[in-house]
């Protein structure tokens, strides 16, 4: 049977064919392929809505080949609407989240049974913690009694660790599309998308890195603007970026109207002002472009940075606080 290695961008990049026993799942987990438990297939992790990593697609079709087994790809490079797509991500994360939730249920629901079981095998063993007597008619049942107490016990323990982790993974899972959405974490998505954004434009682009200098010369490592194939996974991963880039532009701007977000820069903010961060207030050293240098202690001899976005709250070195502590 043939094996297929897709990439949509509804579903990411899959693998069709595989069988158990047949040697494929050591191959693809060496190129960085996951087993998908629910989906009964191999793939990559966090392919969806991405551009195909044909390096990885490519070196583990390469890899099956060599082991014996007929591979073909079928690759989708386009993209899809980020709007829909955010909203495919948002229901799959709540269908998540909700069936961690019925499963910290189930787990606590085990556990008050674990306890439960304990508590009758327990209610068993003799009164006053009544040694065993040794040779009486009573010796075996007493060592089971115990035995079994302790038995119980462990399960009841290990019942009640599972329904911790199940009720810390049910939480996680409900919290992840407001942290996705939290203004800061937004904030710094964008950063990152330009900072994609711009690397990748400098590969299409072609550039030069110094890489050393002397007091006579300066050697520098060239680098042509990519061709080929190479140049059509750039083109398509910079178009998709760029709908991506103005969604959360979009996002953000949303945020910050609705005074959400932060809304601070070099215009609004001077040295000696007091800005706030994670629950604790700074003085300002230097305001930069992007961020803000404060000492995080008294008496350090160095400064840190703080962006922008990140501040949470704001005075002015010459008024009280505007609003609430929180203003920004």
């Amino acid at each position: 049977m043939a094996i297929t290695i897709s990439h949509t961008p509804s579903d990411g990049t899959l693998v069709h064919g595989t069988a158990r026993g047949d040697g494929t799942n050591v191959i693809l987990k060496t190129h960085g392929f996951r087993w998908f438990r629910t989906l009964g297939l191999w793939g990559i992790p966090g392919s969806r809505d991405r551009q195909p990593n044909m390096g990885t697609i490519t070196r583990a079709a390469d890899a099956l080949r060599s082991a014996g087994h007929d591979v073909t790809t079928d690759i989708d490079a386009t993209h899809r609407n980020v709007v829909d797509a955010e909203a495919d991500r948002t229901e799959r994360s709540q269908a998540r989240a909700e069936a961690l939730a019925a499963k910290a249920e189930r787990k606590s629901h085990a556990a008050d049974a674990a306890w439960e079981a304990e508590r009758r095998a327990t209610d068993v063993l003799p009164p006053f913690g009544q040694p065993i007597l040794v040779g009486h008619h009573s010796e075996g049942r007493h060592r089971r009694a115990i035995e079994r107490a302790r038995t119980a016990t462990r399960r009841a323990i290990d019942a009640t660790d599972d329904a911790a982790r199940a009720a810390q993974r049910a939480q996680a899972a409900a919290n992840t599309s407001a942290h996705r959405y939290n203004p800061v974490t937004v904030k710094n998505r964008i950063d990152r998308l330009h900072a994609e954004q711009r690397k990748d434009q400098r590969a299409l682009d072609g550039h030069s890195r110094v890489v050393a200098r002397t007091a006579t010369h300066t050697y520098r490592d060239e680098f042509a603007p990519a061709t080929g194939e190479y140049r059509q996974q750039l083109l398509d991963r910079t178009d998709q970026r760029a709908s991506e880039i103005a969604y959360w532009e979009s996002v953000y701007a949303a945020q910050q109207d609705a005074g959400l977000a932060a809304s601070h820069s070099r215009d609004t903010i001077t040295k000696g002002d007091q800005i706030k961060y994670r629950s604790q207030w700074y003085t300002v050293v230097r305001a930069n472009t992007k961020t803000v240098s404060v000492r995080l202690f008294e008496g350090a001899s160095f400064t840190n940075t703080i962006g922008y976005h990140e501040i949470s709250g704001h005075r002015r070195a010459d008024t009280e606080p505007s609003g609430s502590p929180e203003a920004i």
